[in-house]
Formats: structure tokens, sequence, C-alpha cells
């Protein structure tokens, strides 16, 4: 978006129109004591040619044509250029939330298709309109178990992202809330021993992630039947919405026909949006239809009108900014609709076979990278587990290289594991898409061999 200031006839003509003289008179009800008396301390104007020009240079000293090996929850797929061209359209990236659903039949639109499509990806009944991040969809689907069992009691997978944990450590600080951790067993999975003894009837849900913060992929149906035995709810939590191309949806019943995920939330950034220095990205909800009226954020019906046309509402809206704003579901007030459309044409131009092709070209890679650090001696691949884009190494020798090191190479690590435990201050955790290239792979395996 182009600058254009504004000339002093320009500014003169306001003034007119203001009924005031000069910019000194529209301020004047402002004391003399906190008003600025000289110009800001700022160099002279560029012309606008000028100006493009120092944008363009400081433009030139950001990083690129590297490879990247970071994931943690955010991770870097292909976007198709079509993504970009329809959100730029200037009804949906001016859009705000669509309170009057005659003038906003478009975006209610967009949304309900999300919402349709999110729920034939995670196996559900019912996905609202989208939250933040995946990080507080986690946290609000715990409230939401809170609300829907009376207990008060959670149990949370070690292998649940940290920042993941720590949001709910916030959010619930000042609430009636119990949270205990579940160990991981040398798979990289959760351990079904610690688990069963810590389950009891007090507890309102156990959440996990799958595939997990160490990229394993979590064996949840038999989590699930372990949880609904004490009439707990299974809340699992997807920080690569690709994975759900490939992988069983946390929704879909299991072998035996039995329920596997009462509530699965998550983070939809793989779905088309880039990671942009971590943001803004998407969080989603999906859940059974008995669930609905607990669901947090909102919720876009479809209709008929009087002449039996197609249209589209916001049914369920229970926000505290609302009129019955004490039986808000949550303090939400808005949604990510442009990520969620960004979301929504992805999936529609991958399709089923498309989202599956990009995720077994994941898996092929990551098998890939693998197998190739199986060849380096001074490193170690942890949790043997099933796994998808992501993986642990611990390096065994006396010194690590540097990041910088890498930097010449034009390669970004992994994510250093001791930033979020002591225990891991050897243990990176890499990750690859189908956007690292085979010679990036073979490149940082070689540097690891080098030491």
């Amino acid at each position: 978006m182009r600058y254009l200031p504004k000339s002093d006839s320009q500014r003169a003509e306001m003034l007119r129109a203001m009924g005031v003289a000069s910019v000194d008179q529209l301020f004047s009800s402002l004391p003399d004591a906190v008003r600025l008396k000289q110009p800001l301390n700022l160099p002279p104007a560029f012309s606008e040619t000028a100006l493009l020009g120092y944008f363009e240079a400081c433009a030139r000293e950001n990083a690129t044509d590297f490879t990247s090996f970071l994931g943690a929850g955010i991770y870097r797929h292909f976007i198709p250029l079509v993504i970009d061209h329809l959100i730029s359209r200037a009804e949906f990236y001016t859009a705000y939330t669509p309170y009057q659903p005659e003038i906003s039949q478009g975006t209610l639109q967009a949304i309900f298709e999300f919402q349709t499509l999110m729920c034939q990806l995670t196996g559900m009944e019912v996905a609202n309109a989208s939250m933040y991040d995946g990080a507080t969809a986690m946290t609000e689907s715990c409230l939401m178990a809170q609300r829907l069992t009376g207990r008060d009691q959670f149990l949370l997978a070690e292998t649940v992202h940290p920042e993941y944990r720590d949001t709910l450590a916030t959010y619930t600080r000042h609430l009636r809330f119990k949270t205990r951790t579940v160990a991981f067993a040398a798979s990289g999975q959760l351990d079904p021993g610690d688990l069963n003894k810590k389950l009891n009837e007090k507890v309102a849900a156990v959440v996990v992630q799958s595939p997990n913060f160490f990229g394993n992929v979590e064996s949840l149906e038999e989590i699930a039947e372990a949880v609904h035995q004490k009439g707990a709810l299974l809340i699992v939590t997807v920080a690569e919405a690709i994975s759900m191309g490939l992988l069983r949806p946390p929704g879909q019943p299991g072998a035996e026909g039995n329920p596997v995920a009462d509530i699965v939330a998550g983070e939809g950034q793989s779905l088309g949006i880039p990671p942009g220095y971590g943001g803004p990205v998407l969080g989603f909800i999906a859940t059974r239809d008995r669930n609905v009226r607990q669901m947090p954020g909102r919720l876009v019906g479809q209709t008929r009108d009087q002449s039996g046309r197609r249209g589209f509402v916001l049914t369920l809206s229970t926000r505290e900014q609302h009129i019955r704003r004490e039986k808000a579901t949550s303090n939400i007030c808005t949604n990510q609709s442009l990520c969620a459309l960004m979301a929504t044409i992805y999936m529609s131009l991958l399709g089923k076979q498309g989202l599956r092709e990009v995720a077994l070209q994941n898996l092929s890679k990551l098998n890939y990278a693998v197998e190739r650090f199986k060849t380096v001696e001074t490193v170690e691949l942890l949790y043997p587990g099933p796994r998808f884009n992501e993986f642990v190494v611990r390096n065994k020798g006396r010194r690590k290289f540097s990041d910088k090191k890498l930097w010449k190479h034009k390669l970004i690590g992994g994510v250093p594991l001791k930033w979020f435990s002591r225990k891991m201050k050897n243990d990176e955790l890499l990750c690859v898409t189908e956007q690292t290239p085979k010679e990036a792979i073979d490149q940082l395996v070689d540097l690891y061999k080098i030491g």
C-alpha cells in the first residue's frame, strides 16, 4: 500500500470543513503541559523516489535463499499463488465481523466453507469459525471440557507443545483448574502406564498432541479407550495440520467403531499460510454436535430466505461482548477470518488426493533425512516411534558447531530443546517438509559429520 501524503491545500480544506483555522486550534483543548512544543527529532522528509529506494535497501539486508530446518509448530509448505490473489480482493481483506448477514453473505459463506472443510479434515461433526492460534484453541478446548464434565482435573501429555502448555497455565492460573503431566516413553509417545496410573473419575480430559512436539504419532485409539472408561474426554491437539492428509482423522471412529477424540483443537497455519515470523496464524476447534453449546467462538450456519434462496447467518455467537455476556463461553472477541479463507482456498485447491500427496511428500523427505542422519557417528536419533515431519537428534560429540557456521552455508538449524528443558541440553528438533531440498539435507548431514 502506497503512502500518499496530504498537500497543504488539502489540509487547509479539511480544517475549514471542521470550522477551525489551524491544527493548533484543533488541539487547543489539550493542556499546554502535555503538548510537544518543538518538531519531532526526525530526519528531513524523503521524496517518494528516495523513500522507495531507502526501503529497497533495507529489504536487501534480509537473508534470502536459506533452507530452514525449524518447525516446532510453524511450518513452511508450498503456497499456491492463487491464494494471495483471492485474499487480496477488497471485500475479503477489509471485512470485519459479519454482524449484518444480509450484507455479509460472501464472508459468511467463506467461513461456512471453512467449517465444513475442517469437519471433513478432523472427522468431527461441527467446527467453529476459527480461533487465534493453536495454543489458545487447545486452551479453550480444556475450558470447554471443564464445562461439559463439571470436573476440574486435567492430564496433559508431556509431548504437548511446551508453549501450548504455558498458554493453558496462563489462562487458568486464577481458575479452579488442576493439571498434571503424563510422561512419555522411550518411543517418544505417551506412556500408557503413567496414563493409567494418573487417570481417575475426577479427570475432565486428557490432552495429547499428534503428531506430538517431537514429531511422533500417538496411538490415539489405545489412549481413547482408557480415557473414556473413566468418563473423561479426549482432546487431541494438532500443530501440523498437513499430517491429517495421511493419518486417520482424530475424530473418526477407530477400528472397533468406538469414538476416538471428543474435541480436536489445533493450528491450521500449514494450510496455505506463510510462516510470517510466527504469525498471523489460525486456530481451530472441532467437536461432536452434542457439545456445540459449549464450543467457544462463533458458528456460521446455512439457511433459506423467504424466497427459498440459500443464505448464511451467525447461528451461534456466545461471546462476552454480546447482550448475554455472563453466558459467554470465551473472551475471544474475533476470529482469523482472512487466515481461515487462506486455509479454505488451500484445501479446496488440493482436495483429498492433493492433501494426501503433500503429506506423502513430507513423509518421504522425513524418512530420507532420518536415514541420512543414521550415518552420523556423533549423533543419536531419539524417539524411534512413527514420525511425521520432525525428529530429534542428540549430539554425542564434545562440541556442537555454531549456528553461524550453518548460516555461512545458507542453512538454519533446528530448535534447541534446551530452550524447553535442561534435560535436553544436547538435543535438537529438526523439521523437513516437501519444501526442503534433498541437497540441503545432505549438506546439513555433512556438516554434522565434520562437527
